[in-house]
């Protein structure tokens, strides 16, 4: 299997996502829900759809990018698949942003570059890290939560 970005400049910099990326040999893909910055290890047990849930989302828009990416780490390998494979990512952002999504202090695109130049150089090098979308929202299913990250990933041959 074969992936390619095509990055992304603007004027003479070098954006910190792709603008395409092909796939080739790919024996399937694998679609992750958005993952968020809640911390699974606190929730409670016996929790059942319909009841008030407590919310265990971790402290600080950095800590809940990092742990939304580990799960989308996991989450990738329990499928087959990695973070090397990934081909595209959605990242919702909770506002308001009067300054525009890219300004808000929710918006961290730093741990995202390091969370892929710690688990997947390679990608960085190759691909910047991967194409993905931007989208400001109103709020996420928990008031505390202020990302929530998907993705998808190629299956590799």
């Amino acid at each position: 299997m074969e992936l390619r970005t095509y990055k992304l400049y603007h004027g003479n910099t070098l954006m910190q996502w792709g603008k395409a990326t092909r796939v080739e040999g790919a024996k399937g893909f694998v679609f992750i829900a958005g993952c968020e910055g809640q911390d699974p290890t606190l929730d409670p047990p016996n929790f059942r759809a319909g009841e008030k849930f407590t919310p265990n989302v971790v402290e600080g828009a950095a800590a809940q990018w990092r742990m939304a990416l580990e799960k989308i780490k996991s989450r990738l390998e329990e499928a087959g698949t990695s973070l090397d494979n990934i081909v595209h990512m959605t990242i919702y952002i909770a506002g308001p942003f009067p300054d525009g999504v890219v300004n808000s202090p929710n918006f961290r695109p730093e741990v995202m570059e390091e969370f892929f130049r710690e688990h997947c150089p390679k990608l960085c090098d190759t691909n910047n890290p991967p194409t993905h979308d931007l989208v400001g929202v109103a709020s996420l299913a928990l008031k505390e939560m202020v990302v929530e990250i998907g993705c998808i990933a190629a299956l590799p041959d």
